[in-house]
């Protein structure tokens, strides 16, 4: 180095430039290391610095990212995928229905209590629950202390009425012979009238107790008022009959000929439940036998606990196969019609309070949708309102499709 002065490398040189220095032999390592110790210091010094920052620019570099997929789960593969039958989603135009559970009622305008005006005891029972009576029939006889107090009163009334009409008779014929003063033959007239008008009110108190003033007795009969079938009995043989606002109906009488069917409907669904509208009901008893009825009544409160309106649908009762608290299922027949999507009703499947279809795909391939399933028609058909589209196929029986994809997982 001329003029003794250092060579100054500056620690900030290019690293390519630092690579591209001329390698050295081993063997001659050592002879340049010798003959300038200041230069392989700082050379030694620069080529750490630039192994650093490649090391840090090795680490800011992202790892290479895999992409997996994950298999659909709704997506199921089926072997001999024919043995299961499949039905095709329609469009068809019909009226909205709701299908609701229902009980039969006797008609309230067509039921009819028995009572007894007076206590006693019970004598002879001669109908029974159950019982088609007619109108005017004897049902029971009852022995009342009530109707021995009010035939005392009546013979008593009759004792004094007779007594005063005598005298009454006795005071005109002095009255006619100039004898008899006329204010005191007017004093016995209005005796007289008193007392006749005390022997009718016994009388009638008699025949509101259900005696008969003409034939006194201390039995009282009590007969049907109207035609019907006892639908009610309070009363057993020898039993005491209180009197009437402590003691309920001795039995209940209704004409069943044409009931009420009771059903609920919850609020989501009231806005369309309207009154004349149709309905459709089916017996638990008679699952074959389909009756017609009209909606007569909307509820205008809702039950706290199940939050539905009760909803009132008559119907005549001729072939006399509708009794009280009979089970029903009730399709109300909206007026307005609706374009629906409709499937067979067996083909949706509910899973924890969700629908669902198993719709085709290709040959061996189905995937479970999940729908929005409305009210089941009469004709075991169900209106899917949200999920499935016309033209599309599904399994026709979900929960057999269901169990079979069940075992092929078990295996």
């Amino acid at each position: 180095m001329k003029d003794g002065s250092l060579l100054r490398i500056s620690h900030k040189m290019d690293c390519a430039a630092i690579n591209s220095f001329p390698r050295l032999p081993m063997r001659a390592a050592p002879v340049a290391l010798l003959a300038g110790p200041v230069l392989a210091g700082a050379a030694l010094l620069m080529m750490t610095g630039c192994s650093r920052e490649a090391a840090n620019a090795a680490s800011n570099l992202a790892p290479a990212t895999t992409v997996e997929t994950i298999p659909d789960r709704n997506v199921v593969t089926v072997v001999n995928p024919e043995r299961f039958a499949l039905a095709r989603a329609a469009v068809r135009r019909e009226s909205d229905q709701i299908l609701a559970n229902g009980v039969v009622a006797a008609d309230v305008s067509r039921t009819y209590p028995v009572t007894a005006l007076s206590s006693g005891r019970v004598v002879e029972i001669r109908a029974r629950l159950g019982d088609d009576v007619r109108r005017g029939q004897l049902l029971l006889t009852i022995t009342s202390p009530d109707m021995s107090q009010a035939i005392s009163d009546l013979q008593k009334f009759r004792a004094n009425e007779a007594l005063t009409k005598a005298q009454l008779d006795r005071n005109q014929v002095l009255f006619s012979h100039g004898v008899f003063a006329q204010k005191d033959l007017e004093i016995t007239e209005d005796t007289y009238n008193k007392a006749r008008i005390d022997r009718q009110n016994a009388e009638e108190h008699i025949r509101i107790l259900g005696g008969d003033p003409q034939h006194l007795s201390s039995r009282i009969e009590i007969h049907a008022p109207v035609a019907g079938t006892i639908i009610e009995q309070n009363v057993t043989s020898s039993a005491g009959v209180k009197s009437l606002d402590n003691s309920p109906s001795l039995f209940t009488i209704a004409d069943l000929s044409n009931v009420w069917v009771l059903c609920d409907v919850y609020e989501n669904d009231l806005a369309r439940v309207h009154l004349g509208d149709k309905a459709e009901i089916e017996l638990n008893a008679y699952p074959n036998r389909h009756l017609a009825g009209r909606v007569t009544n909307i509820s205008k409160l809702l039950d706290p606990n199940t939050r539905a309106a009760k909803v009132r649908i008559e119907l005549a009762n001729r072939a006399g196969i509708l009794r009280p608290n009979m089970f029903a299922s009730v399709h109300v027949v909206s007026q307005g019609f609706e374009t629906r999507t409709v499937i067979p009703a067996s083909a949706v499947l509910r899973l924890q309070d969700r629908d669902w279809v198993f719709v085709k795909l290709n040959d061996k391939q189905f995937r479970r949708t999940e729908v929005h399933a409305g009210s089941v028609n009469s004709d075991n058909t169900q209106n899917i309102l949200r999920g499935l589209h016309t033209g599309e196929q599904v399994a026709s029986d979900a929960l057999a499709f269901d169990r079979e994809l069940q075992k092929s997982s078990e295996q």
